[in-house]
């Protein structure tokens, strides 16, 4: 088995130096995403396409390391589409034959193909031989529409190499875009809904390192969850290069603007500090453009004049992927990207609410108001940044370190796995004798108050972190029977 990786079509226009580079970053990050999962896994370079290996008789479970490989390449920012290519002994025509027609019967009905053979080594037939004998048993034998040798609809390609047969058994959609790193760095600005989630992956798609900026109002459980989706996103599609996390403690700044500015200005003028802080931290970071999640006219701070009025105390470029998107698209995206019980479920804290809030504000409006607020609050508010890499979130020292992570489960304790759904599907907790509940993160706050408080539940996740944090946030609203669970470390 091996992998046919077609690159994204974009990249097969550019010049060559520039095409070679591309094609150079991508390699390395398939290479770098890959070998986590399978250290034999090798990627091969070529002109138009990337091959990837792996030694079968290395891999203790051929099929799972298959599956784990094709779920990468998918989620791999400038692949779109690639090949998954079954190897075979060679045998005569006939088999040859009976093996192409199972992979392509399907692919080939009610449209025309052409048979094409690539040969390499010593054999007693030429490959228009063999193009020949394949080709007539599928135009005879499947539904196909026919033959056309000059304009095909489907290319049935065959790889003949000494002994063994190569054909394509499956093709898989990649997402397309950029290698990731091969444009400039971007920061954006996440909340942790559907839009800032959306908005995040469109600029990981176009190769752009996504760092993350989170302006924390006042909710330790919004940043939980900000920190939680952050680390969802980098790790499924732009864990081949390092990005960091930044934190900004914005509660001054709301209780500055809820005293000095008018409420039907309060929503633009927050926008338009955090546009100011977030201009400043990509100053330190070196980063070149500022990314958002709005669009047109979704709230009364996006419309046009306003975002105009956000924009102007920006330095940097702003740019916003969504911009003319509907709010149902932007919903189904997130969904594709696996994101969106995150962002439905994540808890919110709305710093400042406008009665009748304008949606024309007047540049000379807004900035009397401004004259009245306080810029050494947000002064301090910088100041106070936290800036970590996204891959230490397993790390962050914010985590109340008096709760135990236990081993061992007592008869009157519970196991709460507070894992997605699909990440516990993929991973069953397997605990014989143990009573296990399985309340996703999102949903952990609501149904504590339903559980027996009689017994301790324990929280567990993958890597211990989020259960730590959850049960810090448990424990401080009072619930004392919370505890976190961790599976020991094997001997």
């Amino acid at each position: 088995m091996k992998f046919i990786i077609k690159l994204f079509p974009e990249i097969t226009i550019k010049s060559r130096p520039v095409r070679k580079r591309l094609i150079a970053r991508l390699q390395n990050n398939i290479q770098i995403i890959l070998a986590r999962i399978e250290p034999s896994a090798k990627v091969s370079s070529f002109w138009d396409k990337l091959e990837v290996t792996f030694d079968h008789e290395a891999v203790g479970d051929v099929a799972a390391v298959r599956d784990a490989l094709v779920d990468a390449m998918a989620r791999i920012p400038g692949i779109q589409n690639f090949l998954e290519v079954e190897q075979y002994p060679l045998g005569d025509f006939h088999q040859v034959y009976e093996l192409t027609r199972q992979a392509y019967a399907e692919r080939i009905k009610g449209k025309t193909f052409k048979v094409r053979v690539r040969r390499s080594g010593k054999h007693e037939f030429t490959s228009v031989e063999l193009e020949r004998y394949v080709g007539g048993g599928l135009r005879q034998h499947t539904e196909a529409a026919g033959v056309d040798v000059h304009k095909p609809e489907v290319w049935v390609d065959l790889e003949v190499r000494d002994d063994r047969l190569f054909i394509i058994s499956q093709i898989h959609k990649g997402i397309g875009g950029y290698p990731l790193g091969t444009q400039e760095p971007v920061l954006s600005l996440i909340s942790g809904g559907f839009d800032s989630i959306v908005a995040s992956w469109m600029t990981m798609r176009r190769g752009c390192k996504t760092h993350f900026l989170f302006f924390n109002l006042g909710g330790y459980a919004h940043e939980i969850g900000v920190k939680q989706v952050s680390l969802y996103l980098w790790r499924r599609y732009g864990s081949s290069a390092r990005v960091k996390f930044i934190t900004v403690p914005f509660e001054e700044v709301v209780g500055e603007i809820l005293q000095s500015i008018d409420r039907s200005h309060m929503g633009v003028v927050l926008k338009r500090m955090m546009m100011r802080a977030a201009d400043r931290v990509a100053d330190r970071m070196n980063i070149p453009a500022l990314v958002t999640g709005e669009s047109i006219a979704q709230v009364s701070s996006q419309t046009l004049p306003n975002l105009s009025l956000i924009d102007n105390v920006a330095e940097h470029l702003v740019l916003r992927p969504l911009i003319t998107m509907d709010k149902p698209d932007i919903i189904d995206q997130c969904r594709a990207l696996g994101a969106f019980e995150f962002a439905s479920a994540m808890p919110e804290f709305c710093g400042v609410i406008s009665d009748k809030p304008t949606t024309a504000a007047k540049r000379d409006r807004v900035e009397r108001e401004e004259r009245g607020f306080d810029f050494e609050v947000l002064d301090r508010a910088l100041a106070a940044a936290e800036v970590i890499s996204i891959d230490e979130i397993v790390e962050n020292q914010n985590i109340n370190s008096e709760i135990e992570a236990l081993t061992r489960v007592d008869v009157d304790q519970v196991i709460v796995d507070i894992r997605a759904p699909q990440e516990e599907e993929r991973k069953p907790l397997n605990m014989p004798g143990c009573d296990i509940l399985k309340i996703p993160f999102y949903k952990l706050e609501q149904e504590i108050e339903l559980l027996d408080k009689r017994r301790k539940y324990l929280l567990y996740c993958e890597k211990g972190v989020m259960s730590q944090m959850h049960a810090q946030h448990l424990t401080e609203k009072g619930y004392p029977n919370i505890g976190v669970f961790r599976l020991a470390a094997p001997k």
